[in-house]
């Protein structure tokens, strides 16, 4: 994804406060090569986290980088619906259209 896919708001706020995402993006890259989950599994586990969650948002974000790093769009949506009988199928249901719209391109 280019600099200009990125949400408005998060180019807002990463522009606002430089320091505070550097720090993030920080903390991002340690927890992600801490231990043995590949980079697509951790992707999908994060997505998983956001959909719980329902943060429309880092859902976007994780669905997308998981298809960056190698998933299919079956592995994105099975990630999704394995958390039916977990967090519920309405939360589920608005998760799939929050995929959706990665993978039509919205």
């Amino acid at each position: 994804m280019s600099k200009m896919d990125l949400p408005d708001q998060y180019v807002n706020v990463r522009n606002k406060y430089k320091e505070l995402m550097g720090a993030l993006d920080n903390l991002g890259d340690v927890v992600t090569h801490q231990g043995p989950i590949d980079e697509k599994s951790s992707h999908l586990i994060r997505m998983a986290a956001a959909v719980a969650i329902r943060s429309e948002g880092a859902v976007h974000s994780h669905a997308r980088r998981a298809l960056q790093s190698g998933a299919t769009p079956e592995e994105v949506n099975h990630a999704v619906i394995l958390l039916t009988s977990t967090i519920g199928f309405p939360t589920v249901s608005a998760a799939l259209t929050w995929v959706d719209d990665i993978l039509e391109g919205k």
